[in-house]
Protein backbone atom coordinates (compact mmCIF):
# COMPACT_ATOMS: atom_id res chain seq x y z
CA UNK A 1 0.00 0.00 0.00
CA UNK A 2 3.26 2.49 0.25
CA UNK A 3 4.21 2.25 -2.84
CA UNK A 4 0.55 4.20 -4.02
CA UNK A 5 -0.63 6.25 -1.06
CA UNK A 6 3.44 7.61 -1.00
CA UNK A 7 3.61 8.20 -5.24
CA UNK A 8 3.20 11.85 -6.38
CA UNK A 9 0.13 12.37 -8.31
CA UNK A 10 1.68 12.61 -11.78
CA UNK A 11 3.23 8.85 -11.30
CA UNK A 12 -0.64 7.40 -10.17
CA UNK A 13 -1.93 9.62 -13.18
CA UNK A 14 0.29 7.68 -15.51
CA UNK A 15 0.01 4.17 -13.73
CA UNK A 16 -3.16 4.49 -14.55
CA UNK A 17 -3.67 5.31 -17.78
CA UNK A 18 -0.73 2.78 -18.22
CA UNK A 19 -3.21 0.30 -16.59
CA UNK A 20 -0.56 -0.98 -14.08
CA UNK A 21 -3.08 -0.07 -11.44
CA UNK A 22 -6.78 0.72 -10.97
CA UNK A 23 -8.13 3.58 -9.91
CA UNK A 24 -9.92 1.78 -7.87
CA UNK A 25 -6.68 0.57 -6.58
CA UNK A 26 -5.31 3.71 -5.98
CA UNK A 27 -8.47 5.40 -4.53
CA UNK A 28 -9.64 2.40 -1.43
CA UNK A 29 -5.27 2.45 -0.17
CA UNK A 30 -5.57 6.40 0.37
CA UNK A 31 -9.14 5.22 2.15
CA UNK A 32 -7.30 2.85 3.88
CA UNK A 33 -5.00 5.15 5.06
CA UNK A 34 -7.52 8.25 6.01
CA UNK A 35 -8.89 5.73 8.17
CA UNK A 36 -5.80 4.41 9.96
CA UNK A 37 -4.67 8.05 10.67
CA UNK A 38 -7.61 10.60 10.61
CA UNK A 39 -8.63 9.54 14.30
CA UNK A 40 -5.24 10.82 14.99
CA UNK A 41 -4.96 13.89 13.35
CA UNK A 42 -8.06 14.83 12.21
CA UNK A 43 -7.39 16.69 8.85
CA UNK A 44 -10.90 15.08 7.29
CA UNK A 45 -13.76 16.51 8.30
CA UNK A 46 -15.72 15.18 5.80
CA UNK A 47 -15.53 11.61 4.14
CA UNK A 48 -16.79 11.11 0.48
CA UNK A 49 -15.47 7.49 0.58
CA UNK A 50 -18.31 5.89 -1.22
CA UNK A 51 -18.65 8.54 -4.25
CA UNK A 52 -15.28 8.22 -4.75
CA UNK A 53 -15.57 4.44 -4.83
CA UNK A 54 -17.92 5.02 -7.11
CA UNK A 55 -16.36 7.42 -9.34
CA UNK A 56 -13.10 5.26 -9.37
CA UNK A 57 -15.02 2.71 -10.97
CA UNK A 58 -16.50 4.61 -13.76
CA UNK A 59 -12.84 5.92 -14.19
CA UNK A 60 -11.71 2.08 -14.61
CA UNK A 61 -14.61 1.50 -16.93
CA UNK A 62 -14.16 4.50 -19.30
CA UNK A 63 -10.44 3.98 -19.79
CA UNK A 64 -11.67 0.24 -20.59
CA UNK A 65 -13.36 1.79 -23.32
CA UNK A 66 -10.65 3.93 -24.23
CA UNK A 67 -11.76 7.27 -22.71
CA UNK A 68 -9.12 9.55 -20.82
CA UNK A 69 -11.29 11.99 -18.90
CA UNK A 70 -7.86 14.04 -18.55
CA UNK A 71 -4.53 14.83 -17.03
CA UNK A 72 -5.30 13.65 -13.47
CA UNK A 73 -7.67 10.53 -14.33
CA UNK A 74 -8.91 8.48 -11.63
CA UNK A 75 -6.78 10.08 -8.94
CA UNK A 76 -8.03 11.50 -5.65
CA UNK A 77 -7.80 14.57 -4.37
CA UNK A 78 -9.01 16.65 -1.33
CA UNK A 79 -10.38 20.24 -0.42
CA UNK A 80 -9.76 22.73 1.74
CA UNK A 81 -13.67 23.23 3.69
CA UNK A 82 -13.07 26.89 2.66
CA UNK A 83 -13.71 26.12 -0.96
CA UNK A 84 -17.19 24.98 -2.05
CA UNK A 85 -18.16 21.05 -3.28
CA UNK A 86 -21.64 20.62 -4.60
CA UNK A 87 -23.63 18.24 -2.26
CA UNK A 88 -20.82 17.59 0.43
CA UNK A 89 -21.26 19.54 3.84
CA UNK A 90 -18.64 23.13 3.37
CA UNK A 91 -18.88 24.80 6.68
CA UNK A 92 -15.83 26.05 6.68
CA UNK A 93 -15.45 26.09 10.41
CA UNK A 94 -18.49 28.34 10.40
CA UNK A 95 -21.01 27.01 13.16
CA UNK A 96 -23.96 29.10 11.37
CA UNK A 97 -22.83 26.81 8.34
CA UNK A 98 -22.32 23.34 9.84
CA UNK A 99 -24.88 21.62 8.09
CA UNK A 100 -24.63 24.21 4.75
CA UNK A 101 -24.68 21.97 1.22
CA UNK A 102 -23.48 23.56 -1.73
CA UNK A 103 -25.83 23.50 -4.79
CA UNK A 104 -22.59 23.46 -7.05
CA UNK A 105 -18.70 22.73 -7.04
CA UNK A 106 -16.07 25.69 -6.93
CA UNK A 107 -14.82 26.72 -10.40
CA UNK A 108 -11.42 24.95 -9.17
CA UNK A 109 -13.34 21.85 -8.12
CA UNK A 110 -15.10 21.50 -11.37
CA UNK A 111 -12.03 21.50 -12.99
CA UNK A 112 -10.29 19.15 -10.93
CA UNK A 113 -13.38 16.94 -11.86
CA UNK A 114 -13.20 17.38 -15.32
CA UNK A 115 -9.38 16.25 -15.10
CA UNK A 116 -10.25 13.54 -14.51
CA UNK A 117 -9.53 13.96 -10.06
CA UNK A 118 -11.62 11.77 -7.67
CA UNK A 119 -12.66 13.79 -4.92
CA UNK A 120 -11.74 11.77 -1.19
CA UNK A 121 -12.98 14.28 1.20
CA UNK A 122 -13.05 18.35 2.64
CA UNK A 123 -10.37 18.71 5.08
CA UNK A 124 -10.16 20.64 8.19
CA UNK A 125 -9.16 24.52 8.62
CA UNK A 126 -7.10 26.77 10.30
CA UNK A 127 -5.67 25.08 13.67
CA UNK A 128 -8.74 24.97 15.29
CA UNK A 129 -12.28 25.79 14.79
CA UNK A 130 -16.14 25.78 16.88
CA UNK A 131 -17.26 22.86 14.15
CA UNK A 132 -14.38 20.34 13.95
CA UNK A 133 -12.26 21.00 16.43
CA UNK A 134 -8.76 20.74 15.87
CA UNK A 135 -6.26 19.32 13.60
CA UNK A 136 -2.54 17.76 14.50
CA UNK A 137 0.28 17.80 12.90
CA UNK A 138 1.34 14.19 11.50
CA UNK A 139 4.86 14.45 12.59
CA UNK A 140 4.65 15.47 16.03
CA UNK A 141 1.02 15.66 17.32
CA UNK A 142 2.21 18.34 19.70
CA UNK A 143 2.94 20.80 17.40
CA UNK A 144 0.84 22.98 14.87
CA UNK A 145 0.23 22.06 11.54
CA UNK A 146 -0.06 26.06 10.24
CA UNK A 147 -2.80 27.75 9.49
CA UNK A 148 -5.33 27.74 7.67
CA UNK A 149 -4.68 25.19 4.98
CA UNK A 150 -4.25 22.91 8.19
CA UNK A 151 -5.77 19.75 7.39
CA UNK A 152 -4.85 20.02 3.90
CA UNK A 153 -1.35 19.87 4.56
CA UNK A 154 -1.60 17.34 7.29
CA UNK A 155 -3.48 14.80 5.16
CA UNK A 156 -0.84 14.88 2.38
CA UNK A 157 2.07 14.75 4.58
CA UNK A 158 0.37 11.50 6.26
CA UNK A 159 -0.37 9.78 3.26
CA UNK A 160 -3.92 10.46 2.53
CA UNK A 161 -3.86 12.42 -0.44
CA UNK A 162 -0.98 12.90 -2.98
CA UNK A 163 -2.53 16.42 -4.07
CA UNK A 164 -4.97 18.92 -2.45
CA UNK A 165 -6.46 22.74 -2.98
CA UNK A 166 -6.23 25.43 -0.81
CA UNK A 167 -6.38 29.14 -0.16
CA UNK A 168 -3.61 31.64 1.21
CA UNK A 169 -4.28 35.09 2.18
CA UNK A 170 -0.88 35.74 4.57
CA UNK A 171 0.99 32.01 4.50
CA UNK A 172 -2.59 29.93 4.60
CA UNK A 173 -0.91 27.68 1.95
CA UNK A 174 2.78 28.55 2.51
CA UNK A 175 2.96 28.22 6.35
CA UNK A 176 1.32 24.67 6.31
CA UNK A 177 3.40 23.10 3.98
CA UNK A 178 6.42 24.62 5.90
CA UNK A 179 5.06 22.72 9.00
CA UNK A 180 4.07 19.63 7.63
CA UNK A 181 6.92 19.14 5.18
CA UNK A 182 5.74 19.55 1.77
CA UNK A 183 5.31 21.71 -1.30
CA UNK A 184 2.81 24.82 -1.93
CA UNK A 185 1.87 27.20 -4.46
CA UNK A 186 0.48 30.42 -4.09
CA UNK A 187 -0.32 31.40 -7.55
CA UNK A 188 -0.27 35.29 -9.19
CA UNK A 189 -3.11 37.42 -8.53
CA UNK A 190 -5.37 36.77 -11.75
CA UNK A 191 -4.56 32.98 -12.52
CA UNK A 192 -7.10 30.85 -10.44
CA UNK A 193 -10.28 31.80 -10.14
CA UNK A 194 -11.76 32.52 -6.32
CA UNK A 195 -15.65 31.48 -7.60
CA UNK A 196 -16.37 29.51 -5.04
CA UNK A 197 -14.63 30.22 -1.89
CA UNK A 198 -15.52 30.75 1.47
CA UNK A 199 -15.76 33.47 2.75
CA UNK A 200 -16.01 35.01 -0.03
CA UNK A 201 -12.62 37.01 -1.95
CA UNK A 202 -13.74 40.18 -4.17
CA UNK A 203 -11.37 40.89 -6.94
CA UNK A 204 -10.82 44.39 -5.76
CA UNK A 205 -11.47 43.99 -2.33
CA UNK A 206 -9.21 41.27 -1.60
CA UNK A 207 -6.50 40.96 -4.51
CA UNK A 208 -4.03 39.05 -2.07
CA UNK A 209 -6.26 35.67 -1.58
CA UNK A 210 -5.46 32.92 -3.90
CA UNK A 211 -6.46 29.12 -4.60
CA UNK A 212 -3.72 26.72 -4.80
CA UNK A 213 -2.12 23.69 -5.06
CA UNK A 214 -0.62 21.83 -2.19
CA UNK A 215 1.34 18.31 -2.66
CA UNK A 216 4.39 16.05 -1.63
CA UNK A 217 6.19 16.78 -4.93
CA UNK A 218 6.82 20.30 -6.70
CA UNK A 219 5.88 18.04 -9.97
CA UNK A 220 2.67 17.58 -9.07
CA UNK A 221 1.95 21.86 -8.40
CA UNK A 222 3.10 21.78 -12.30
CA UNK A 223 0.57 19.52 -13.50
CA UNK A 224 -2.13 20.97 -11.09
CA UNK A 225 -1.56 24.86 -11.69
CA UNK A 226 -2.94 24.42 -15.52
CA UNK A 227 -5.99 22.36 -14.90
CA UNK A 228 -7.20 24.75 -12.27
CA UNK A 229 -6.06 28.50 -14.00
CA UNK A 230 -7.58 30.37 -16.31
CA UNK A 231 -10.94 32.85 -17.03
CA UNK A 232 -14.08 31.31 -15.74
CA UNK A 233 -16.69 34.24 -16.92
CA UNK A 234 -17.41 34.31 -13.13
CA UNK A 235 -14.21 35.76 -11.14
CA UNK A 236 -13.86 39.47 -11.93
CA UNK A 237 -10.31 39.39 -10.96
CA UNK A 238 -8.60 36.79 -13.48
CA UNK A 239 -7.50 37.85 -16.70
CA UNK A 240 -6.27 35.02 -19.75
CA UNK A 241 -2.43 34.75 -18.10
CA UNK A 242 -0.36 32.52 -19.99
CA UNK A 243 1.30 29.64 -18.21
CA UNK A 244 4.91 28.55 -19.07
CA UNK A 245 6.60 25.28 -19.31
CA UNK A 246 8.39 24.60 -15.88
CA UNK A 247 10.35 22.15 -17.69
CA UNK A 248 11.90 24.95 -20.11
CA UNK A 249 13.28 26.82 -17.25
CA UNK A 250 17.03 26.20 -17.49
CA UNK A 251 18.71 26.71 -14.38
CA UNK A 252 22.10 28.07 -15.76
CA UNK A 253 22.01 31.68 -15.73
CA UNK A 254 18.89 32.66 -13.38
CA UNK A 255 19.25 35.78 -10.96
CA UNK A 256 18.87 34.71 -7.67
CA UNK A 257 18.87 36.58 -5.10
CA UNK A 258 18.64 35.45 -1.39
CA UNK A 259 19.01 36.32 2.09
CA UNK A 260 18.67 34.29 5.49
CA UNK A 261 17.35 36.99 7.69
CA UNK A 262 14.58 39.41 8.71
CA UNK A 263 14.06 41.73 11.27
CA UNK A 264 12.48 40.37 14.44
CA UNK A 265 12.56 36.59 13.19
CA UNK A 266 15.70 35.71 13.04
CA UNK A 267 16.31 31.93 11.72
CA UNK A 268 17.67 28.85 13.60
CA UNK A 269 21.19 27.78 12.64
CA UNK A 270 19.56 24.71 11.12
CA UNK A 271 17.28 27.10 9.14
CA UNK A 272 20.29 29.16 8.12
CA UNK A 273 22.54 26.16 7.12
CA UNK A 274 19.59 24.61 4.93
CA UNK A 275 19.11 27.77 2.52
CA UNK A 276 22.90 28.56 2.62
CA UNK A 277 23.04 24.24 1.35
CA UNK A 278 20.82 24.79 -1.48
CA UNK A 279 22.54 28.36 -2.57
CA UNK A 280 25.45 26.41 -2.95
CA UNK A 281 23.19 23.43 -5.22
CA UNK A 282 21.83 26.20 -7.03
CA UNK A 283 25.09 27.81 -7.84
CA UNK A 284 26.28 24.70 -8.92
CA UNK A 285 23.92 24.25 -11.87
CA UNK A 286 25.11 27.04 -12.97
CA UNK A 287 22.73 29.61 -11.77
CA UNK A 288 24.17 33.35 -10.40
CA UNK A 289 23.71 33.54 -6.98
CA UNK A 290 23.93 36.99 -4.91
CA UNK A 291 23.07 37.99 -1.35
CA UNK A 292 20.36 40.92 -1.53
CA UNK A 293 17.23 41.66 0.58
CA UNK A 294 14.40 43.90 -1.46
CA UNK A 295 13.82 47.08 -0.31
CA UNK A 296 11.38 48.21 2.36
CA UNK A 297 11.13 44.46 3.81
CA UNK A 298 10.80 45.91 6.61
CA UNK A 299 7.36 47.42 6.05
CA UNK A 300 5.42 44.47 4.90
CA UNK A 301 4.14 43.20 8.24
CA UNK A 302 2.79 46.25 8.84
CA UNK A 303 1.22 46.69 5.30
CA UNK A 304 -0.40 43.15 5.95
CA UNK A 305 -1.63 43.74 9.86
CA UNK A 306 -3.38 46.63 8.26
CA UNK A 307 -4.99 44.81 5.59
CA UNK A 308 -6.60 42.28 7.65
CA UNK A 309 -7.97 45.62 9.85
CA UNK A 310 -9.94 46.36 6.78
CA UNK A 311 -13.69 45.10 7.20
CA UNK A 312 -14.36 42.58 4.13
CA UNK A 313 -17.85 41.12 2.45
CA UNK A 314 -16.68 37.38 3.51
CA UNK A 315 -20.47 36.63 3.71
CA UNK A 316 -21.65 37.56 0.77
CA UNK A 317 -21.20 38.84 -2.89
CA UNK A 318 -24.02 40.05 -3.52
CA UNK A 319 -25.02 42.31 -0.66
CA UNK A 320 -22.08 44.29 1.50
CA UNK A 321 -22.22 42.59 5.00
CA UNK A 322 -18.57 43.73 6.66
CA UNK A 323 -17.12 40.71 8.86
CA UNK A 324 -16.57 42.81 11.05
CA UNK A 325 -16.54 46.18 12.93
CA UNK A 326 -14.83 49.15 11.04
CA UNK A 327 -11.56 49.59 12.89
CA UNK A 328 -9.75 52.08 10.16
CA UNK A 329 -11.02 55.41 9.03
CA UNK A 330 -11.53 56.49 5.47
CA UNK A 331 -7.95 57.86 5.72
CA UNK A 332 -6.10 55.07 6.92
CA UNK A 333 -7.61 52.96 4.36
CA UNK A 334 -6.18 54.89 1.73
CA UNK A 335 -3.14 55.28 3.41
CA UNK A 336 -2.58 51.38 3.36
CA UNK A 337 -3.46 51.22 -0.07
CA UNK A 338 -0.73 53.52 -0.72
CA UNK A 339 1.99 52.19 1.08
CA UNK A 340 0.98 49.14 -0.41
CA UNK A 341 1.43 50.28 -3.62
CA UNK A 342 4.65 51.68 -3.13
CA UNK A 343 6.04 48.53 -1.44
CA UNK A 344 4.94 46.96 -4.65
CA UNK A 345 6.71 49.31 -6.67
CA UNK A 346 9.70 49.02 -4.86
CA UNK A 347 9.76 44.76 -5.07
CA UNK A 348 9.18 45.17 -8.78
CA UNK A 349 12.01 47.30 -8.85
CA UNK A 350 13.98 44.80 -7.40
CA UNK A 351 12.86 41.84 -9.27
CA UNK A 352 13.85 43.45 -12.32
CA UNK A 353 17.55 41.87 -11.69
CA UNK A 354 16.49 38.81 -10.36
CA UNK A 355 14.47 35.84 -11.61
CA UNK A 356 13.48 34.20 -7.78
CA UNK A 357 14.59 34.76 -4.24
CA UNK A 358 15.54 32.59 -2.30
CA UNK A 359 14.64 32.91 1.48
CA UNK A 360 13.14 30.75 4.40
CA UNK A 361 9.95 29.90 4.70
CA UNK A 362 9.69 30.79 8.17
CA UNK A 363 12.44 31.39 11.08
CA UNK A 364 11.81 28.25 12.87
CA UNK A 365 10.30 24.48 12.17
CA UNK A 366 6.44 24.43 13.51
CA UNK A 367 5.61 25.72 16.91
CA UNK A 368 3.85 24.12 19.59
CA UNK A 369 -0.03 23.43 19.34
CA UNK A 370 -1.79 26.40 20.55
CA UNK A 371 -5.37 24.70 19.65
CA UNK A 372 -6.55 28.45 18.28
CA UNK A 373 -5.03 30.87 16.64
CA UNK A 374 -2.28 31.86 18.96
CA UNK A 375 0.45 30.02 17.10
CA UNK A 376 -0.95 32.05 13.49
CA UNK A 377 -0.74 35.15 16.03
CA UNK A 378 2.59 34.27 16.84
CA UNK A 379 3.88 33.64 13.03
CA UNK A 380 2.18 37.12 12.23
CA UNK A 381 4.45 38.34 14.66
CA UNK A 382 7.93 37.30 14.48
CA UNK A 383 7.86 33.94 12.25
CA UNK A 384 7.00 35.41 8.54
CA UNK A 385 10.37 35.34 6.87
CA UNK A 386 10.72 36.30 3.32
CA UNK A 387 8.22 35.68 0.62
CA UNK A 388 5.31 35.35 3.41
CA UNK A 389 4.90 39.25 2.71
CA UNK A 390 7.03 39.75 -0.31
CA UNK A 391 3.77 37.82 -2.52
CA UNK A 392 2.55 41.45 -2.71
CA UNK A 393 4.49 41.78 -5.61
CA UNK A 394 2.01 39.05 -7.34
CA UNK A 395 4.38 36.98 -8.30
CA UNK A 396 4.12 33.05 -7.60
CA UNK A 397 5.44 31.98 -4.41
CA UNK A 398 6.49 28.73 -3.56
CA UNK A 399 6.83 26.37 -0.73
CA UNK A 400 9.94 23.45 -1.39
CA UNK A 401 10.97 20.93 1.10
CA UNK A 402 14.70 21.26 1.42
CA UNK A 403 15.13 20.58 4.83
CA UNK A 404 13.53 18.32 7.89
CA UNK A 405 13.69 18.24 11.36
CA UNK A 406 13.62 14.37 12.20
CA UNK A 407 10.79 13.11 13.71
CA UNK A 408 8.54 10.55 13.23
CA UNK A 409 5.26 10.46 11.05
CA UNK A 410 2.39 8.91 12.38
CA UNK A 411 1.47 5.25 11.93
Amino acid sequence: MDQLIYASATSLAAAIREKKVSSQEVIEAHLLRIEAVNPKINAIVQLTADTARKEANEADAALARGELRGPLHGVPFTVKDWIETASVVCAAGYEERAEFVPKRDATVVARMRDAGAVMLGKTNVQESNPVYGETYNPYDLSRTPGYSSSGEAAIIAAGGSPVGLGSDSGGSIRLPVHCCGIAGLKPSAGLVPNTGHFPRIGAMSDPRTQIGPLARFVEDLALTLPVISGVDGLDAGVIPMPLGDPNAVEIKDLRVAFYTDDEGASPTPETIAVVKAARVVLANAGAIVNEARPQRLEEAREITLAYWRRPSSGLSWRSWMPDRVREMTGDEVERSLFEWDRFRRAMLSFMESYDLILTPASNRPADPHAGNLQSFRRASNDKYVGLIDIVYIAQRALRLRVGIDLVGLVE
